[in-house]
C-alpha cells in the first residue's frame, strides 16, 4: 500500500511539472470580406442556405444534363477513390482508439529432448498474457479525436471532388453542344463561301474580277475547311473527356448532337449574395478540419510527457504430460509506471506537431484567399459577359435587318448576289460570337456555383470541436 501511495504521489508531482495545457480551439484567423465587389450595390436578398439549391445543376433545366450528372456520380472513379479514402479514415479512428484497449495473447508449446545416456524427456506448456496501457490522461483519445477530424476532412474532400465532378460534367457538356452548333454554322458559312467562289469564277470568265480575287476566295474556303476539321477534332476530344467523367472508356460514349442555345437555359443568379457563402465550400471545410487535427495532435504530443501506467497479467501451466497439464495453474499481475524523466523524442515531437499545426493554418488561409479570388473572378466574368451579350445581340439584330434589306434589294435588282453573300457571312460570324458568349455565360454560372461551394450546408468546425471535447470528458 505504501508503495502504491508513493507511486501515486510521484505521478501527481510529474504531471504537475509537465506543461500539457492547451488553449481552446479557435478558427484560424484569416482575411474576411464584407461583400462581393459585383454585389455591393445590392444588399443580401437571400440567406446562404437558400442561395444555391443542393441540386443546383437542375437550374439549367436540361434533362440530358441531369442524367449525365447522375451517371457521373455513380460511375466516376475519382469520386470512388475519395469515397474509399473516407472508409480508410473511418477505420483509422477505430485503430487509434484501439490503443486504449487491453490485448490478450495465448500460446501453447511443447519441448522434446534426448541426450546421450539420458532418458527421452518431454514437456508441455500453456500460457496467456494480458497487457493494458491505461489511458489515464486521455492521450489515446486525443489521437482518436485528431483522426476523427481527419475523417471529417476526407468527407469534405469527397464533397469537393463531387462538386468538381458535377462542374466538369456541366462545362464539358456545354462545350460539346457549342461545338455542335459551331460545326453546323461553319458548314453554312462554308456553303456560302463556295457559292461566292462560284460567283467569282463566273465573273472571272467575263473579265469582271481579277484571278487573284478567285484565288483569295479559294484560300478562304481552305481556311474554313481547316477550321471545320479542327472543330470536329475538339468535339471528339470533349466527348472523350465526358466519357472519362462518366466512368466510361473513351470512345464508347457518344453524346447526340444538340443545340446549346435551344437546350440549356441560363439560370438567374440572385443579387446581393451573402458574404458567408464560403462557409459551405468543401475545400475550406477540409482545410479547417486539418487545422483541428493538427491541434489535437499537439495535445497528444504534450500528454506524452506524463507518466504511463500499464498492467500485465500472466497465467500459465506446464507439465510433463498432457493429461496433467491443467492440474496446476500459475497467475501473476505486474503493474508498472513509466516516468519520462528525459526523452528528447517527446520534446521534438511537440515541436514538430506545433510546426505542422502552423502549416495547416497557413494552408487554411491560402485556401480562403484562393476562394475569394475564384468567387470574385466568377462574378466579374459573369457580369462582363452579360454586358457583352447585349452588344452581340444588338449586332446580330442589326445584321439581320441588313440581310433582310439586301435580300429585298436583290429581288429588285439593286444589288448583286455577291453582296448578299458577304452580308450573310458577316451575320454568321456574329451569330457564332453570340453562341460562344452563351456558352461562356453558362460556364461562368457553373464556376460561380462551384466557387460558392454548391449546395452543401454550412459547417462550423469550432462548434464540432467543442462538442468532441465535451464528449471526451
Amino acid at each position: 500500500m505504501r508503495t502504491l501511495l508513493s507511486s501515486s504521489a510521484c505521478i501527481v508531482m510529474l504531471a504537475a511539472c509537465a506543461d500539457v495545457s492547451m488553449p481552446a480551439y479557435r478558427q484560424p484567423e484569416a482575411p474576411v470580406k464584407t461583400g462581393w465587389s459585383q454585389s455591393q450595390q445590392a444588399e443580401a436578398t437571400v440567406t446562404a442556405p437558400a442561395a444555391i439549391s443542393p441540386e443546383w445543376w437542375k437550374e439549367f433545366q436540361d434533362p440530358v444534363l441531369d442524367s449525365l450528372v447522375e451517371r457521373a456520380i455513380a460511375g466516376n472513379f475519382d469520386v470512388k477513390v475519395l469515397a474509399s479514402r473516407i472508409r480508410v479514415a473511418q477505420a483509422q479512428i477505430g485503430e487509434a482508439r484501439a490503443g486504449a484497449l487491453p490485448t490478450l495473447e495465448a500460446g501453447a508449446g511443447a519441448s522434446f529432448e534426448k541426450s546421450t545416456g539420458q532418458k527421452f524427456s518431454k514437456q508441455f506448456n500453456l500460457g496467456t498474457q494480458v497487457n493494458w496501457d491505461i489511458d489515464i490522461w486521455g492521450k489515446v483519445e486525443k489521437g482518436a479525436q485528431a483522426q476523427t477530424a481527419e475523417y471529417r476532412a476526407t468527407e469534405a474532400d469527397w464533397r469537393a471532388g463531387y462538386l468538381t465532378l458535377v462542374s466538369d460534367v456541366a462545362t464539358t457538356y456545354f462545350q460539346i453542344l457549342q461545338f455542335d452548333e459551331q460545326i453546323a454554322q461553319q458548314k453554312k458559312t462554308l456553303d456560302k463561301n463556295r457559292q461566292i467562289l462560284s460567283t467569282f469564277e463566273a465573273m472571272l470568265q467575263n473579265g469582271l474580277v481579277p484571278q487573284t480575287r478567285v484565288l483569295q476566295q479559294r484560300a478562304e474556303i481552305n481556311r474554313l475547311s481547316n477550321d471545320l476539321l479542327e472543330l470536329d477534332r475538339l468535339r471528339k476530344l470533349a466527348g472523350n473527356a465526358l466519357s472519362t467523367l462518366l466512368g466510361v472508356p473513351a470512345g464508347e460514349f457518344n453524346l447526340p448532337t444538340g443545340q446549346l442555345q435551344q437546350k440549356v437555359q441560363l439560370p438567374p443568379v440572385p443579387a446581393g449574395l451573402p458574404s458567408d457563402l464560403l462557409k459551405r465550400r468543401p475545400d475550406i471545410v477540409a482545410a479547417e478540419y486539418r487545422v483541428l487535427s493538427a491541434y489535437d495532435l499537439v495535445g497528444q504530443a504534450k500528454l506524452a510527457q506524463l507518466p504511463s501506467v500499464s498492467l500485465t497479467g500472466r497465467g500459465g501451466t506446464a507439465s510433463f504430460g498432457l493429461g496433467s497439464l491443467l492440474k496446476s495453474f500459475t497467475l501473476g499481475l505486474l503493474p508498472s509506471i513509466n516516468f519520462p524523466i528525459f526523452d528528447s523524442g517527446v520534446k521534438a515531437r511537440i515541436k514538430t506537431s506545433e510546426a505542422q499545426g502552423e502549416v495547416a493554418q497557413q494552408e487554411y488561409r491560402r485556401t480562403v484567399m484562393g476562394a475569394f479570388e475564384e468567387v470574385e473572378n466568377a462574378l466579374v466574368n459573369l457580369d462582363s459577359h452579360k454586358k457583352q451579350r447585349i452588344e452581340l445581340q444588338q449586332q446580330v439584330d442589326s445584321l439581320n435587318v441588313v440581310a433582310a434589306q439586301i435580300q429585298a434589294q436583290l429581288k429588285e435588282g439593286l444589288v448583286s448576289q455577291l453582296e448578299l453573300f458577304e452580308t450573310e457571312r458577316s451575320l454568321l460570324g456574329a451569330q457564332l460570337a453570340l453562341l460562344a458568349n452563351h456558352q461562356q455565360l453558362l460556364s461562368d454560372t457553373v464556376t460561380l456555383y462551384k466557387a460558392l461551394g454548391g449546395g452543401w450546408p454550412t459547417v462550423e468546425v469550432a462548434n464540432e470541436a467543442s462538442g468532441d471535447a465535451v464528449k471526451s470528458r
